[in-house]
């Protein structure tokens, strides 16, 4: 008796079926279509993990900057000062004081300030 593959088949097609829900056009109930969207989708989900990390980076180091130019300091000299003072705060923990509590983010800065001279 040969074996027909038809469960399996469907199963596999729902699947895909499944995971393309929402997409536009024939993207979403044609299995083709659906599966090379799918896979787009899913490289472009494991590219971007690791760009969410550098983006975020790049938007606390934009805010610690504008927060410190009012202090007449550059993003680069704060920088060098918070590791000479020996201050431990990393660039996420600065960039929510310096928008979310601007006083505490001030006497850090001071404290630094007061290192350089």
């Amino acid at each position: 008796m040969r074996v027909k593959g038809g469960v399996a088949s469907r199963r596999r097609r729902k699947r895909l079926l499944k995971l393309s829900k929402g997409y536009w056009g024939r993207r979403k109930n044609l299995i083709r279509r659906a599966k090379e969207t799918i896979l787009r989708a899913l490289a472009y989900a494991y590219r971007d993990r690791r760009r969410r990390k550098r983006d975020f980076r790049r938007l606390w180091i934009v805010r610690i900057n504008a927060a410190v130019r009012p202090f007449g300091l550059s993003y680069s000299e704060f920088m060098g000062a918070l590791r000479k003072s020996g201050v431990e705060l990393d660039r996420k923990t600065l960039a929510e004081m310096a928008v979310r509590d601007a006083e505490s983010f001030k006497a850090v800065v001071e404290a630094v300030k007061t290192g350089l001279n």
